[in-house]
């Protein structure tokens, strides 16, 4: 089947839609809506972000090294859009798009109380690159609400409703398919089924 070439950009959809939270030294917080975030690093746990200068959220993480990622869900879809359009200079976002907020644990910035993950980040390397600058960033703790951690100890998406990101759009995570290894995992001693791609 023969694909069209499409002009330079961004093609790696889904992406997370995250709200970064962020303070300067004199002590004014910002929250901005990133896309484009992903983990780096298991091992130790890193990150990055990538912002555009002209944010004020760029400018408190330039001034102060250290942010959270507060991840989004289906209800704040609302405020995850509305503060990737209005700029913190303007107003006080966290006012406007009604949310509340709590200390971190390891660093001075905000973390947002209606997020389910909250990730405490601390930059060990910026990076200038067109557009936008790349934040690296070491995280220092991560804080989940207990209501959506199920009995195997892990995150439950099902009831989260986590907001990803596409072309513009902001969409559901759609249905379960399969664990990690699921392809090659043997179940009464058969190979799983479709392990063979079709021509």
């Amino acid at each position: 089947m023969a694909k069209k070439e499409w002009k330079p950009g961004n093609m790696l959809y889904p992406l997370p839609a995250v709200l970064v939270t962020s303070r300067n030294k004199k002590g004014d917080e910002d929250v901005c809506t990133i896309a484009w975030t992903r983990t780096v690093s298991s091992d130790p746990p890193m990150v990055s972000i990538s912002v555009r200068p002209s944010r004020l959220t760029y400018e408190y993480i330039k001034e102060t090294g250290v942010f959270v990622i507060n991840i989004t869900t289906e209800s704040l879809a609302f405020a995850t859009d509305y503060c990737g359009i209005k700029s913190g200079r303007d107003e006080n976002k966290f006012e406007t798009a009604h949310l509340k907020t709590e200390p971190a644990a390891h660093i001075s910035c905000p973390m947002l109380s209606a997020s389910p993950v909250n990730l405490e980040c601390s930059v060990t390397k910026t990076r200038d690159l067109g557009s936008h600058t790349i934040f690296l960033a070491k995280v220092l703790a991560v804080h989940v609400d207990d209501r959506y951690m199920d009995g195997r100890d892990k995150f439950n998406f099902s009831l989260a409703k986590p907001l990803v990101y596409v072309h513009g759009e902001y969409r559901a995570v759609g249905k379960y398919i399969g664990k990690f290894g699921y392809s090659v995992e043997k179940k009464n001693g058969k190979e799983p089924q479709g392990r063979k791609n079709k021509a």
